[in-house]
């Protein structure tokens, strides 16, 4: 049933895909700039229950860009300040909080602990994305994926394809090569055609905006919720 805070939600796809929602299991990797965003368009969605996978702590550079950084979650996990701030919104979500790195080694017991319906990979890790890849295609569990959104200005230039439709974004170009090689035929990704700008002080650490990775992850929560509701 379907609370009253959701009735906009109800007016636009129904009662039953509402309450459709609030059964579903999705894992959430990266609770960064893309991930903490997505996590909270899931939330006030209405998703039943969020597995959240991230072993950092909330850093003062992080609160220009991601939802659960604020200057009184400074020093928290990651997973502790979502938790927080998503709880606030639906005190019903269920919250599984994975205080963890992901390696080749753990991600297919995590998977097969936790089964979630689909998994956000919001990580910048090549070695953990392309394990995700291979274990989500093996189990057959739906896997969106971010490329990167670093250095980017212009969210409208942000889309949503397979990763064989990828062009410019560097992280995409690794990633299509490492799928074509260990034969995964398919993989969702979102990824910007934008060229990358090059920051004028010579750090290798990807500058970011307020408004580039917050879009991304709201763009793959809705992507992610049509493709569960077939819509």
């Amino acid at each position: 049933m379907a609370k009253s805070w959701q009735q906009r939600q109800v007016r636009l796809i129904g009662e039953d895909k509402t309450d459709m929602l609030s059964k579903v299991k999705i894992m959430v990797c990266g609770l960064g700039g893309v991930g903490g965003n997505c996590c909270e368009a899931l939330c006030r969605a209405g998703i039943g229950t969020l597995v959240l996978v991230d072993k950092d702590t909330v850093n003062e550079t992080n609160i220009n860009r991601q939802d659960f950084a604020t200057m009184n979650t400074v020093g928290m996990k990651k997973t502790d300040a979502a938790k927080l701030r998503l709880n606030e919104i639906n005190p019903e979500l269920e919250c599984v909080l994975l205080d963890t790195f992901l390696t080749p080694e753990n991600i297919p017991i995590i998977l097969e602990e936790h089964k979630p319906d689909y998994v956000v990979d919001a990580i910048d890790n090549v070695t953990a994305k392309v394990s995700l890849a291979i274990e989500c295609q093996r189990i057959g569990i739906p896997l969106l994926a971010s490329m990167g959104t670093g250095n980017k200005l212009n969210p409208e230039m942000l889309k949503i394809s397979d990763i064989s439709k990828t062009s410019v974004c560097p992280l995409a170009r690794v990633m299509r090569k490492k799928m074509k090689d260990i034969g995964v035929k398919k993989y969702e990704v979102l990824w910007s055609d934008e060229v990358p700008h090059t920051p004028e002080d010579g750090e290798r650490t990807p500058a970011s905006i307020s408004f580039v990775p917050p879009c991304a992850g709201i763009m793959i929560a809705g992507r992610v919720i049509r493709n569960i509701l077939n819509m």
